[in-house]
Order: structure tokens, then C-alpha cells, then sequence
């Protein structure tokens, strides 16, 4: 005997108010269990030890407990959730009340009434789930909870005979089916506004990872182990190479000994301008870019200009960053253009002093071996030479580099050697400043990995990456990556490929998919991406403007009046074929008693319209006919009145018996 056999044996063998108390019992665990992720885990553990109470008390059939022992338990827990966050009102506190609020509501549950103030608590409690993820998994699961909660609202319904669950739970599909339409026809055309309609000020941004505004020793290193998604792009036509994939983020000039940031500059302080001389007519590309809490977005190196962001002012600075007015909170999608071969600032450097400045009493060491490298009078032979030192010096690529100390450059370069891209960027940009060469550190991310399913380039935090550019004369911005002489495999195929044997963990398992992208779980893998980012770009990403540009078609499609017109006549055509097949599926017992009552009335004997199936027994009994022709009769009318008033279960073989009846009593 399996699992659900037995399940089925023991629910069948327990009463109706036992039955549906756990019917509702679990479908409030659906609503409840996806909060355990991010509640506090003593509520969880409170929350599971109230269900297992009211669970046993059914099973039981004992009492419930007393309101003198639920009255202090509830306030005890309330004030365990002001002690845990200090509040009882935002997001996290307002959640955590009203899920043990549900839980506590099931040990007062006496009433009718009191069974629907816990649905409709569910039914509350249950849009909460999207204050924390809006993926395509939570929505199905939201969909089952309410599959779950209209099955047990449905269930209390029923005063007489209670259908089996599978005809209840085929109902509540039905009525998802019937709201469907309805559902999509809102959210299509309803009036959308700006940002998220449930996020509250500074929830957008809990618990975002990505690229910081500076750079130091280890924290890149740190999102290559993170296999999150930074980004998608979708190429018009041509996909550049994996060694053209530089997607701009930020440019680091300032660096205090240990840390690189941005340049500050004051607020009067003249921008330069941005000459460029492009070689390539440009690659087209849309981004949808995750929320990452900052004021940059990323594109290929070099961006053509500013893309236009959604509900954001954007503008590009003097270092072809991209930089918005307002964090990056929630995923935008914008397009961009983008080339890959220029010449940027080659005639001219207006700030020179700011691109070679380095503090004093910091890493005597590479500062000599810098000023070594004067004596070439070639900067481009200076880069040069300083490549072959990273290339033959004994330098190992590494997501695992041991700590650095005051002096960090000195110790990675001439003690360790052992490092991963911040901390090649980082020595090489100090050293060319020592070098008398203009040098400045890019961070962004290097690569991406395509998806053959739809067509767009997955960048993750794993392709973190950091490189430098040098100013050269007649040359301009030249971007010269330190890591590629250490680790080519790095730039020319995906960052995951060059990772080194030591760097086991959740990264082990992308890398594998990766390096085999014909194996099934590879295959599987892409096929689960390209459902989220269309859940992406299709449901999440419905914004105002796509809104407003899909109306705009619609507008566009009905300006014709004989359109329109053929439209409405359709719609209404659709809908009495509706109401006609809804007619034809009568139920077949219903449609054999109407055929007796018409036999019957051609008998004399004439149903009267409040006269029911006993009363109509009654009267066929007193009636002067054949015996075997009566007993057919009274036996289908008795049949009709167990099966519409009884309190039996349906009898599946009571539709051939009522035919056969039928037949014997013409």
C-alpha cells in the first residue's frame, strides 16, 4: 500500500469538520512556508509549533486552548517582533505580525465565521510573498496557495453531500480559469505607475550584490564566486567575440595606498570634453539590467552615447562612464550602441596630473621599479615591459589570494605573486603612474555566455572583471588588461574556464555546465534562463512606457471603423457560442428526469413547478397503470431524489441505471 492510498484511507475515515479543518490547515501552509526563508527563525519555529498544536487537536478531537493561555501567548510574540526589529510597523515587522497572526488565529478557530477571517488572512498574507521575490517559481506557487485556499473556501460551502477533493479541487480550477481573463485584461490595461507598487522606501535595495564604488585587494575576487545575474544583452546582428566583451562600468583614479575610487571633483570644476575618432561603424544591443542599488549601467566598451533609461535622467561623463541621476533599484531595460575600435582623447590630456598622482609613503618597492622605467623614453615600450614582468615573473591567477597589508602592491608583487584580476589592475595602473604613464583601473565585467534558446548573452557576478587604460600620445585611452598576460584563458574564452583547480564550491557546478554546453544539464539549464528572463522582460519589465506603447498599437490597429466593427461582431459572436455550449452541457441526470416528467405529462400525470421528485413518486403510486411500468417509474424518481438530496456521494454508474429505468417505464 503506497503513501497516498493510506493518506486517502485516513482522510476518508475522518469526519467533515475534521477533514476541512486540515484542508485549511494546509493550504495556510503553502502561504506560510515561503516566509521562512527570510522571518527570523523563532517565529518560524513558533509558526510551526502552532500548526502542529491545531493539527493534533483535530486528529484528537480535543479542546481547544483557553483565551487565557492564547491572549498572553500573542502578546508575548508581539513583543518578540518589536524586540527583533525595533518597530512593529514596515515591511519585515508588519510580515512577521501577520503571519503569527494567522497561526494563532487557527487555535481560535470555533465559528463559521472564523474559518473564512483565516482565508481571507491567507488570501492578505499571500501577496506579501512578492515584497521579497517577483520570479516565475514564487508565481506558481502563489498560484497553488490559492488553488489551495478556494478549495477549502469552496469545501465549507457545502451543507449536504461534500464532493470528493478531486471535484473540488476541479472546481477551484475552474474558478482560476473564469479570473484569468479578468487578471490579464488588468494588468494589461490598467494604469501602471513608476517602481514597484508594494516596495517601500529602501526595500528595494536590501540585500543587492554587484559591483561597489571602489575597488581594493579581494572584492572582486568575491563576486566571482557568485553565480547571481548581473545583466542580459540581446545583440540586433553581430555578437562580438568573448575577447571584445568589456562591458564599462565604473573608472577608478583615486587610490589612497590601499583603495581605488572614483575621481572627485568639485562641484565647479570644468568636465573635459569627450573626443573620440571611431574606426568601427558600432554594434547595436539591448540591456536588461538586475537592480544593483548604484548610479552606473553598463555597456560595451566604448558606448556611443547615453542610453535612454526609464523613469531615470542619464548622461555620460568625461570618462565614457554611463551614469544615472537615481540608484538603479529596480530591473531596466534599455538599448545601447556601442564601438569596439576607437581612439579616445588621442590629441590632447587636459588633466594629466590627476591620471599619474600616487600617494607618498605607500609601496617603495613598485615606486622604484616605476621610476626604472623611465629611463625607456617610449611609454609604449614601458607598458610593454611591465606585461612581460607579469607574464614571466611567476604570477598565478587565483580567486583565493592570501591577505595584503599596508603596502599591498610591494607584497603581491614581489612576495606573493598570487592574485586575481583587482589585484593585476591594481599593481599595473600604480606602477605606469610611477612610470610617468597616464594610467587609470575599469572595473566591469569581462565575457558572457550565450543561450542558444533565445538568444541572449547572460553576464553573471562571476564575470566581474577589472583592467586598466593608458594614455599614450597620438594613441589616446588605450586599454591594456594585465590579467590576460597572466591568464588568457580568462579573456579569450569565460572567467569560470581559467578559475584554478582550488576553487571548489557552488562555482565548481556553473563551470562544469559551462565548459560542456552540449550536455543535457547544460541544455537544462538554459532552457530554465530563457523562461525567467521572458517572465523578465514580459511580465516584470511591463513598464508605464511599454505599456503606453502597446496601447499606441492597439489605438493604431482600430483606427479603421469596419476593424473595430468586425471585432465586436466577433467578441459577441464568441460569446453567444459560449452561452450555447454552456446550454448543451446539461447534466445528464437532470436531462433523464425532464425526459420522464414530459412522458409523464403525457400520461396525465403533470409535474407541478414546486413539486419535487417524492411528492411526483407519490402521486405515479396512486396512478391506475401497469405494475412493472410503475415500479420502473417510482424506482427512477427515488433514484433522482438520493442523488439530488441525499447525502450520499455521487454514484458514477447512475446514469445507464436511470436510462434503463427510462426504457422499462414506456
Amino acid at each position: 500500500m503506497n503513501a497516498a492510498t493510506r493518506l486517502a484511507r485516513l482522510a476518508s475515515g475522518l469526519s467533515r469538520d475534521k477533514s476541512d479543518t486540515l484542508l485549511l490547515l494546509g493550504s495556510a501552509l503553502l502561504v506560510l512556508a515561503p516566509h521562512a526563508a527570510h522571518l527570523p527563525f523563532w517565529v518560524s519555529a513558533l509558526c510551526t509549533v502552532t500548526l502542529v498544536w491545531r493539527a493534533t487537536v483535530t486528529f484528537r478531537g480535543t479542546r481547544m486552548p483557553p483565551s487565557l493561555l492564547l491572549v498572553p501567548m500573542a502578546f508575548a510574540a508581539m513583543g518578540g517582533i518589536y524586540l527583533t526589529f525595533s518597530t512593529v510597523l514596515g515591511r519585515e515587522a508588519g510580515v512577521a505580525m501577520l503571519v503569527m497572526l494567522v497561526a494563532f488565529k487557527m487555535l481560535e478557530m470555533r465559528a463559521r465565521r472564523d474559518l473564512f477571517v483565516v482565508i481571507f488572512l491567507c488570501y492578505f498574507l499571500l501577496l506579501t510573498n512578492f515584497f521579497y521575490s517577483q520570479s516565475i517559481g514564487t508565481a506558481l506557487m502563489m498560484v497553488a496557495s490559492v488553488l489551495g485556499l478556494l478549495t477549502a473556501q469552496i469545501s465549507f460551502q457545502f451543507t449536504g453531500a461534500v464532493p470528493p477533493l478531486r471535484t473540488r479541487i476541479g472546481m477551484g480550477l475552474k474558478i482560476l480559469a473564469l479570473a484569468a481573463p479578468l487578471a490579464l485584461a488588468l494588468f494589461v490595461f490598467f494604469p501602471r505607475i513608476q517602481g514597484p507598487l508594494w516596495g517601500l522606501p529602501g526595500d528595494a535595495r536590501s540585500g543587492s550584490s554587484g559591483m561597489s564604488k571602489s575597488m581594493s585587494p579581494g572584492n572582486i575576487s568575491r563576486l566571482a564566486l557568485s553565480d547571481e545575474v548581473a545583466f542580459r544583452a540581446k545583440f540586433d546582428s553581430f555578437v562580438p567575440r568573448p575577447y571584445q566583451l568589456y562591458w564599462r562600468g565604473l573608472v577608478l583614479a583615486d587610490f589612497d595606498g590601499r583603495t581605488w575610487t572614483q575621481a572627485v571633483r568639485t562641484s565647479g570644476e570644468r568636465r573635459p570634453r569627450l573626443p573620440v575618432t571611431l574606426v568601427d561603424p558600432g554594434v547595436s544591443y539591448a540591456v536588461t539590467l538586475e537592480p544593483h542599488n548604484e548610479r552606473w549601467v553598463y555597456a560595451l566598451d566604448l558606448p556611443a552615447g547615453a542610453p535612454e533609461v526609464s523613469g531615470n535622467l542619464s548622461g555620460i561623463s568625461s570618462e565614457a562612464e554611463i551614469l544615472t541621476l537615481n540608484p538603479i533599484s529596480q530591473r531596466l531595460r534599455y538599448s545601447a550602441r556601442s564601438h569596439l575600435n576607437y581612439q579616445l582623447q588621442q590629441d590632447e590630456l587636459p588633466d594629466r596630473e590627476r591620471w599619474v598622482a600616487l600617494p607618498q609613503g605607500f609601496n617603495p618597492r613598485a615606486m622604484q621599479e616605476g621610476l626604472d622605467l623611465q629611463r625607456t623614453s617610449d611609454p609604449a615600450q614601458r607598458v610593454a615591459a611591465l606585461l612581460r614582468r607579469f607574464a614571466r615573473g611567476g604570477f598565478t591567477y587565483t580567486l583565493e589570494p592570501p591577505a595584503l597589508g599596508v603596502n599591498s602592491v610591494d607584497e603581491f608583487m614581489y612576495q606573493t605573486k598570487r592574485g586575481f584580476c583587482e589585484h593585476y589592475s591594481s599593481a599595473f595602473v600604480f606602477m605606469m603612474r610611477a612610470a610617468d604613464v597616464p594610467a587609470r583601473v575599469v572595473v566591469g565585467y569581462q565575457g558572457g555566455q550565450m543561450n542558444p534558446v533565445d538568444g541572449y548573452m547572460t553576464v553573471r557576478q562571476l564575470d566581474a572583471h577589472a583592467w586598466a587604460e593608458v594614455w599614450i600620445a597620438q594613441r589616446g585611452w588605450v586599454r591594456v588588461d594585465p590579467t590576460a598576460a597572466v591568464a588568457p584563458d580568462r579573456i579569450q574564452q569565460q572567467s569560470t574556464r581559467a578559475a584554478p583547480p582550488q576553487s571548489f564550491g557552488m562555482q565548481t557546478l556553473g563551470s562544469l555546465i559551462k565548459l560542456d554546453e552540449n550536455s543535457w544539464l547544460a541544455q537544462l539549464r538554459f532552457r530554465i534562463s530563457a523562461i525567467n528572463n521572458s517572465w523578465n522582460q514580459w511580465v516584470l519589465n511591463y513598464t508605464p512606457e511599454r505599456q503606453q506603447g502597446f496601447l499606441e498599437t492597439l489605438k493604431s490597429m482600430f483606427v479603421n471603423w469596419r476593424t473595430a466593427g468586425a471585432v465586436v461582431l466577433l467578441a459577441v459572436l464568441l460569446a453567444v457560442a459560449r452561452v450555447l455550449h454552456l446550454r448543451s452541457e446539461k447534466d445528464p441526470v437532470d436531462a433523464l428526469y425532464s425526459a420522464l416528467c414530459l412522458q409523464l405529462g403525457r400520461l396525465g400525470i403533470v409535474r407541478a413547478s414546486d413539486e419535487g421528485p417524492s411528492a411526483l413518486a407519490a402521486r405515479v403510486g396512486a396512478f391506475d397503470m401497469a405494475p412493472e411500468r410503475q415500479a420502473a417509474i417510482v424506482r427512477f424518481l427515488q433514484l433522482y431524489s438520493l442523488h439530488k438530496y441525499g447525502p450520499a456521494a455521487p454514484d458514477p454508474g447512475l446514469v445507464p441505471t436511470l436510462k434503463k429505468l427510462l426504457l422499462n417505464s414506456q
